[in-house]
């Protein structure tokens, strides 16, 4: 509960500044061995990823950025699944039935997974909702991002396009 009620606290302040937006190259950094469930309760091991783009997005119901965001990088994703780029939406809520009912509101074909004990936020540090990575080919995090603004999407664009460019 305490995580929750910092994380809640964290979007607020999060929301009312939501127009500045953190943004990072990162330096290559491995990523770490995770393990992710979807949706329809497949599971997606960080090793799967390796020689994919993916665009790693963190997510909550109760984020208010998240609600303009989302729908956006499913567009993102839909564009991008034919060039070789995945994007895989994760759930932080500590309630299932909270995702769901987000899902419910916003359609979406690209891939939910869910991380209720927070174990991927906290492997990444992530700070605030919605975080976002770009991982390259070889499983490195190469950028960071920590909100959302009307450019951010274009800037996801940039960087994935940067990645799938990259020799393999």
């Amino acid at each position: 509960m305490i995580r929750r009620t910092a994380l809640i606290s964290l979007c607020s302040a999060l929301t009312t500044t939501w127009l500045t937006v953190h943004v990072a190259a990162a330096p290559a950094k491995a990523l770490p061995s995770l393990t992710f469930t979807t949706v329809d309760g497949k599971t997606i091991e960080s090793a799967d990823l390796k020689g994919k783009v993916v665009l790693l997005d963190f997510w909550a119901s109760w984020c208010i950025p998240c609600r303009k965001s989302f729908p956006e990088i499913d567009r993102l994703s839909k564009d991008f699944a034919s060039k070789g780029a995945t994007v895989i939406a994760v759930n932080v809520d500590e309630q299932r039935k909270n995702a769901d009912a987000f899902l419910l509101q916003y359609p979406h074909s690209m891939t939910v997974a869910f991380d209720s004990k927070g174990v991927s936020a906290k492997a990444f540090d992530l700070q605030g909702m919605p975080s976002s990575l770009i991982i390259d080919r070889d499983g490195r995090v190469r950028f960071t991002h920590m909100g959302y603004t009307d450019k951010t999407i274009a800037q996801f664009r940039t960087e994935i396009a940067q990645l799938l460019t990259e020799a393999q």
